[in-house]
C-alpha cells in the first residue's frame, strides 16, 4: 500500500505526462476564454489504489476523457483538484441546436466563442448527467463520498467590477447593473434580482399609504370619544382564565385601546382595498418590465424542455427523450402529506415518488411543496389569531372547554386585532432583521474559519511569470497559481440547485405577509421597503464574495413564483375582507353609529355620535348566578381595594337573562357578511379592470420582436441562396 505522498508525487507525475490534454485531440485555441478552467470537481486522495473509492474516480474521470475533457490534476494535501476544459466542438453542436430549434432564440449564443457562463451551464449539465460503469452518476457519488464537491469558479477581475458597481453597502440607493449580473450569474438570478428591484421600487406607493393611514389613527390617539370612554370607564370586567386570573378594570387596557386605534380605524379599509388591487397591478407591471428585458437578451421565446433536450443531445448523441407521465395516486399521495409533513428532504423524496421528468420540473414541484409548508407553518398562529381566537370561547355560564376541563383562550382585553397586530410587528421587525443577520454573518463565518484551517496553502508571491502576476483571465496559470485560485473558491460558502430557492422564498413570504393581513398592520409595507433596499446588498454582497459561483441557468421569467404571486394575491382578497368584516371592530361601530348611538336616536344631539360605544359592546352577568359561580372561584372575584363583585362584564351581545344572542348581534352578523361580500366583489372587478388595462407585453417589445424575427428569417434565406448558388455554380 502506497504513502499518500508516494500517491500525491505519482499523481502529479501522471499529470505532467498527459491528463492537460485528456484525449488525443487538439487543445483548445488559446483565446481568454478558453484558459479559464470550466469546473473543478474535489477529492480526497486515497492511498489505496484498489479501494472502490478510488477505482470510481479513475472510472469517472475516464469516462468524461472519452468526450474529449481537458483535465487538469492538481494534488494539495489530502485533496486533489480536478479542474475541467469541455472541447470547443460541444459549444458547437449546442449553437447549432439552437438555431435549428422551434424556440428561434439562438443570435444571443451566435458568437465565436461561448462566454464563460455558457459553457460552465452545459459543463455543470454534461458533469451531472455522465455515469460510470455502475450506473452511476456524478450525484450518487458525492453521496457516496467519492468526490467531495464540486464547483464552479469566480472571475477576479468580473467579482472585482461587481463589487464597485453592485455587491457593496454603499450602492444601496443606487440602480443595479442587471445585464452584468446576467453575464456573470445567468438569466434565472438576474431574473431573481430584477423581480427584487421592482417588488422593492413598487413598494414605495403602499409605504408611504400605509404611514399617512397609521398617523391618521395617531392624530386621535388621545381625542377620540371611545379612547376615552375605556381611559375613563369603572367598568368590572370578567376573569380572562381560571383560577388564576381576577376580575379586572376596564380602563387598566387604556394604553392597548389606544394602539389599537392606530390600525383598527376607517383608513384601513381604504388601505386594504388598495393593497389588494397593488398585487395585482405590481404583478401586471413586472410582467412588463421582465418582458423588456428578456427581449433585450433575445430569450423571449425560450423554451425550457428543447433547452434541456438540446443539453442531452450534446452529452448523449443517442439520448431518448423523457417521457411525461402521470399518477393520480401518487398526486393523491403526495397532497395528502404535503399537509402532513413537508420538510425539505421530504420535498424531495415526494418529487421522487411524481416522477419529475427534467430538474426544471423537479424544481417547480419542490417550489410549490416548500412554499405550501412554510406558508401553513408561518401563518397557522396569525390565521388562529385572526378568525379562530376569541370566538369559540363561549361566556359566562357556558364556556367552551376542551376535554370539559381547559377554558379556551380569549382575546387580548383591547380586542383580537391588537394580538394580530403585535405578531405582525414580531415578524416582520425581529424576524426580518434576525434573518438578515445570520443570512450575512454565517456565510461570513465560514469563510473566515476555512481560511484560518487552510495554512498550508501554497504562496506563489515569486512567480516569475508574468501571467500569473496580474490575472486568471486571458492567460494560462502556474500550477500553484492554479491551485491558489481552486483553494480560495474552494473556502467559499457551498450553494446547490436550490440556494436561489431559499432566496424567492424569503422574499415571496415577506410578500405575502405584505398583502394578506396589511389590515391588521399597515406599515407593513414600510417595513418590508427598508428590508429590502438592503437585503438586496446583503443577497449582492453574499454571492459575490462569500459563496462559492453559483451555477449560470438560462430563464425567461421566475417560474412557478408567478403562479404563486398571484394566489397570494387572491389570498389578499379573502383575507383582507374577513379581517376587516369579522375580525375588526368596524362594522360593529358602523352599525352602532347609524342604529343605537346618540347621532341614529337624535341627528340634533350635539354629543359625539359613538358616544356610548364601549358600554354598548359588553354584556353583564351577576356572580352568584349559579350557571355562573361555577366558572369562578372567590379569589377570583376580589378587586384591589379588597371588596367583593357581585357582578362582571365581558364583551358581547348576550341577553342578561338567558345569556342568548340579542337583536343587535345577529344584526351586526349580517351586516358582516354582507360587507365581506361586497368587499371581495368590488375588489376582484378591480383586479381585473387592473389586469385588463395593463398589458402584460409592452408594444415597443412586440414591435422589436417582430423585427429581430424578420432579420433573422432574412439572414437564414441568405445563408440558404447562398448555398444554393455555389452547389449550382459547381
Amino acid at each position: 500500500m502506497q504513502s499518500k505522498g508516494q500517491a500525491g508525487l505519482e499523481l502529479r507525475e501522471r499529470t505532467r505526462e498527459g491528463t492537460e490534454n485528456g484525449s488525443d485531440t487538439p487543445l483548445l485555441h488559446s483565446t481568454s476564454v478558453f484558459q479559464s478552467y470550466d469546473y473543478v470537481l474535489v477529492g480526497k486522495l486515497f492511498d489505496d489504489k484498489e479501494s472502490e473509492a478510488f477505482k470510481k474516480q479513475e472510472n469517472f474521470l475516464a469516462e468524461l476523457k472519452k468526450k474529449n475533457f481537458k483535465i487538469k490534476t492538481i494534488v494539495d494535501d489530502d485533496n486533489v483538484f480536478h479542474g475541467f476544459r469541455a472541447p470547443k466542438k460541444i459549444f458547437d453542436k449546442y449553437r447549432y441546436l439552437l438555431k435549428v430549434s422551434d424556440a428561434c432564440n439562438w443570435s444571443c449564443e451566435q458568437k465565436d466563442t461561448a462566454p464563460l457562463s455558457t459553457r460552465i451551464r452545459i459543463v455543470h449539465f454534461v458533469l451531472n448527467n455522465t455515469c460510470i460503469s455502475s450506473g452511476e452518476n456524478l450525484r450518487d457519488l458525492l453521496t457516496k463520498k467519492v468526490f467531495e464537491t464540486s464547483f464552479c469558479l469566480h472571475e477576479k477581475k468580473q467579482q472585482k467590477l461587481l463589487r464597485k458597481r453592485w455587491a457593496r453597502w454603499t450602492a444601496c440607493f443606487q440602480g443595479q447593473p442587471i445585464d452584468d449580473v446576467r453575464k456573470y450569474f445567468g438569466e434565472k438570478v438576474a431574473l431573481y434580482y430584477l423581480w427584487l428591484g421592482w417588488y422593492t421600487y413598487l413598494l414605495i406607493p403602499p409605504a408611504i399609504l400605509g404611514l399617512i393611514v397609521f398617523l391618521y389613527g395617531l392624530a386621535f390617539f388621545n381625542t377620540s370619544p371611545l379612547i376615552k370612554e375605556v381611559c375613563e370607564a369603572d367598568t368590572i370586567m370578567c376573569p380572562l382564565c381560571d383560577k388564576i386570573c381576577k376580575v379586572w378594570n376596564l380602563s387598566d387596557t387604556c394604553m392597548y385601546a389606544k394602539v389599537n386605534l392606530l390600525f383598527d380605524n376607517e383608513g384601513t379599509v381604504a388601505f386594504a382595498m388598495f393593497m389588494a388591487v397593488w398585487a395585482t397591478v405590481f404583478l401586471e407591471f413586472w410582467k412588463r418590465h421582465r418582458a423588456t428585458y428578456v427581449c433585450r437578451w433575445k430569450i423571449y421565446d425560450w423554451c425550457e424542455d428543447e433547452e434541456e433536450l438540446i443539453l442531452d443531445i450534446v452529452n448523449d448523441p443517442d439520448c431518448e427523450p423523457k417521457v411525461y407521465s402521470h399518477s393520480y395516486l401518487h398526486s393523491t399521495l403526495v397532497l395528502i402529506l404535503v399537509t402532513l409533513m413537508v420538510n425539505r428532504k421530504v420535498a424531495l423524496k415526494l418529487c421522487d415518488i411524481e416522477k419529475t421528468r427534467s430538474l426544471a420540473a423537479t424544481e417547480r414541484s419542490f417550489t410549490v411543496k416548500m412554499f405550501t409548508f412554510q406558508f401553513f407553518t408561518l401563518f397557522s398562529s396569525l390565521i388562529y389569531v385572526a378568525f379562530f381566537l376569541g370566538r369559540m370561547n363561549g361566556h359566562p355560564g357556558g364556556y367552551v372547554r376542551i376535554a370539559g376541563k381547559w377554558r379556551l383562550e380569549e382575546c387580548h382585553p383591547s380586542g383580537c386585532l391588537t394580538d394580530l397586530f403585535i405578531q405582525m410587528a414580531v415578524i416582520l421587525v425581529l424576524k426580518q432583521s434576525i434573518n438578515n443577520v445570520f443570512e450575512f454573518a454565517v456565510p461570513w463565518f465560514f469563510s473566515w474559519m476555512k481560511k484560518k484551517s487552510n495554512n498550508l496553502q501554497r504562496k506563489c508571491g515569486y512567480c516569475y511569470r508574468k501571467n500569473c502576476k496580474g490575472t486568471e483571465d486571458g492567460s494560462e496559470l502556474c500550477d500553484n497559481c492554479k491551485l491558489q485560485n481552486w483553494t480560495r473558491n474552494y473556502n467559499l460558502r457551498e450553494v446547490d440547485a436550490f440556494s436561489l430557492f431559499n432566496e424567492f422564498l424569503e422574499m415571496v413570504i415577506q410578500f405575502s405577509f405584505t398583502t394578506i393581513f396589511v389590515a391588521a398592520f399597515p406599515l407593513a409595507p414600510l417595513l418590508a421597503l427598508l428590508n429590502n433596499i438592503f437585503e438586496i446588498r446583503l443577497d449582492a454582497i453574499k454571492m459575490v464574495s462569500l459563496e462559492r459561483r453559483m451555477v449560470p441557468k438560462k430563464s425567461n421569467d421566475i417560474g412557478v413564483w408567478t403562479k404563486v404571486l398571484e394566489m397570494i394575491g387572491v389570498l389578499a382578497v379573502i383575507a383582507n375582507g374577513l379581517v376587516i368584516g369579522v375580525s375588526s371592530d368596524f362594522i360593529p361601530r358602523l352599525v352602532y353609529r347609524y342604529r343605537y348611538g346618540p347621532c341614529a336616536k337624535d341627528p340634533e344631539t350635539t354629543l359625539p355620535c359613538m358616544t356610548g360605544y364601549i358600554n354598548n359592546t359588553l354584556s353583564t352577568v351577576q356572580v352568584t348566578d349559579k350557571r355562573v359561580s361555577k366558572d369562578f372561584v372567590p379569589a377570583q372575584l376580589v378587586i384591589p381595594s379588597g371588596h367583593n363583585v357581585t357582578q362582571c362584564s365581558y364583551k358581547d351581545y348576550r341577553s342578561m337573562e338567558d345569556y342568548g344572542f340579542t337583536a343587535q348581534f345577529w344584526l351586526i352578523l349580517a351586516v358582516r357578511f354582507a360587507f365581506v361580500i361586497l368587499f371581495e366583489h368590488v375588489v376582484v372587478i378591480c383586479k381585473f379592470i387592473a389586469a385588463w388595462f395593463v398589458p402584460d407585453c409592452p408594444l415597443k417589445v412586440k414591435n422589436d420582436r417582430l423585427h429581430d424575427k424578420l432579420t433573422r428569417l432574412k439572414e437564414e434565406l441568405r445563408e440558404k441562396s447562398n448555398r444554393f448558388d455555389r452547389s449550382t455554380d459547381v
